[in-house]
């Protein structure tokens, strides 16, 4: 399964989610790719030094006879690999205008690689640009971080209008594979009824699993780890197991489903 982590308004924690939810499932013995789509790399500043990265996204949308092995650099995390994302990759836009597949591009290039990953993760820019429009064409499924504030909803019309149409031509099979409350304040009743009321938009969408505000989440990508390892005990570790877990879960009631029908 491919599953695009989205939203574009940002802070909502969607590298957060991206970096911990993959190193999580590949905890979990799962053989894991996290795709960094964000130009601004932060997914990537996690896992590989930046400078020994040769070939990172940008290329992979661009230089159609590299080989994927160029592209994909392992981690400290055993199971779990990583395209990386450059500056670079802001470039992209501008590059792929005006091409007749342009919003095929990355879902092509997956299309070689697929089968060696139970699960591939994309982590997408703030933005519903061509990039995350090729992440919503080449994935299976959608994951919507929603941050628990008073904006939280906000732009988040423009996103589902925005995967309806992928739905309605380019990928007929994209599902919503769940809504995550993020950056949860259990101190403050504002949370409490954010939380509520994005339960009420998306029902039984919405994971259990919330999580909540923490300094050892923001702390660990500044020391190059997930959660996992640098924080083996916080409230973020345990969170984003959890969520693992659910989304695991989702994700193999999604393939039963789809085997059923294609059946």
């Amino acid at each position: 399964m491919i599953v695009v982590i989205a939203n574009q308004k940002g802070g909502v924690g969607k590298t957060t989610t991206a970096i911990n939810l993959s190193a999580a499932c590949a905890n979990q013995g799962k053989r894991v790719l996290l795709l960094d789509l964000d130009p601004q790399g932060n997914s990537s500043l996690s896992f590989v030094d930046t400078n020994v990265i040769n070939s990172s996204a940008f290329e992979l949308f661009t230089e159609l006879q590299q080989p994927w092995e160029n592209f994909i650099y392992s981690t400290k995390i055993k199971r779990l690999d990583i395209v990386p994302s450059k500056i670079n990759l802001a470039k992209l836009e501008t590059k792929l205008v005006g091409d007749f597949d342009a919003i095929f591009r990355l879902k092509d290039r997956l299309e070689k690689i697929r089968a060696n990953y139970d699960l591939i993760f994309i982590d997408t820019p703030p933005t519903l640009g061509l990039i995350t429009v090729n992440a919503l064409v080449a994935a299976t499924q959608v994951l919507i971080p929603i941050q628990s504030s008073y904006f939280a909803l906000e732009g988040t019309d423009d996103l589902l209008e925005t995967i309806e149409k992928v739905r309605s031509r380019p990928n007929p099979d994209l599902d919503l594979l769940g809504v995550l409350v993020t950056l949860f304040d259990k101190r403050t009743a504002l949370s409490k009824e954010v939380e509520a009321h994005i339960r009420k938009v998306f029902g039984e969408k919405t994971f259990k699993t919330i999580i909540t505000r923490s300094v050892r989440l923001e702390e660990s990508p500044a020391h190059k780890e997930a959660i996992f390892s640098f924080a083996p005990n916080s409230s973020g570790a345990v969170e984003y197991e959890k969520l693992s877990k659910e989304v695991l879960e989702r994700v193999q009631k999604g393939f039963a489903v789809r085997h059923q029908n294609a059946a």
